[in-house]
């Protein structure tokens, strides 16, 4: 580790490496994850998705987990795509975790189910009947959590789960990301947990690494918390894991 520090309530790790980084966060989840089932027999997670969290999977993975006491959820879906899309996230989680450590039980968000309305209000009363352990989330390019882009940010949410509009800088990210062909192909809408449902976890390990994201890296620890930087609210979380490598930490003040 370079350094560590804490801003309000956030606990901050810079680590050289990006594989360093997602081994760091994977040990965090690890001991999460093993303490709630010593407490209770049982744990609940959510994943994340995207570029950002390729380290951190890789290395959860392989830790020593019991995934057979574990319930997974995942954060997003975007709207009207069915699994088989390589942008998909539900194929995404299965590819690269879940098929190999094999859940107790998966919640699925399905962004393309035939009454999404339903699909929402099911999977909120899941969420509530199994109250996350720890969320394991990244930061937008715009500073999004999930995919509550600043224009669509709630800190206050009465919902649990809601159809959004993402915005340019949002879909921009998608498609710089390889996820699609052309920035038309990117969706106009997504189906994301509120940032209510992500606050609401006991614990969140939040990963992210790479230049692109140095500025709302920055974003989430000087600015105003306010939700023209969404993640600036996890500076008021009680057990909030900030996990970054050198070059998204390339704009933090020395101190």
């Amino acid at each position: 580790m370079e350094k560590s520090f804490q801003m309000d309530n956030l606990f901050i790790h810079v680590y050289g490496q990006t594989k360093e980084m997602g081994a760091a966060a994977a040990d965090y989840v690890q001991g999460k994850l093993s303490a709630a089932i010593l407490n209770r027999g049982a744990a609940n997670l959510i994943l994340a998705t995207g570029a950002s969290q390729f380290a951190f999977l890789e290395a959860l993975q392989n830790k020593e987990i019991d995934w057979g006491k574990i319930t997974v959820f995942h954060l997003d879906e975007y709207k009207g795509i069915s699994e088989a899309h390589p942008a998909s996230f539900r194929r995404y989680l299965k590819e690269r975790i879940l098929n190999r450590v094999a859940p107790k039980k998966i919640f699925f968000l399905n962004g393309d189910a035939a009454n999404l309305q339903m699909e929402i209000k099911n999977y909120e009363k899941a969420l509530e009947t199994n109250p996350i352990d720890i969320a394991c989330i990244g930061i937008g390019e715009n500073g999004h959590i999930a995919f509550n882009d600043p224009a669509v940010a709630d800190f206050k949410d009465p919902k649990l789960v809601k159809v959004v509009e993402l915005d340019e800088a949002c879909r921009n990210q998608q498609l710089g990301e390889g996820w699609f062909p052309t920035y038309a192909d990117v969706p106009k809408e997504a189906v994301t947990l509120t940032i209510t449902a992500i606050m609401n976890c006991k614990a969140i390990s939040c990963v992210v690494p790479d230049q692109r994201k140095a500025q709302a890296v920055y974003n989430t620890l000087y600015g105003d918390i306010g939700t023209f930087c969404p993640a600036s609210i996890l500076r008021t979380h009680p057990e909030t894991v900030l996990f970054l490598d050198k070059e998204s930490a390339s704009m933090i003040k020395s101190r």
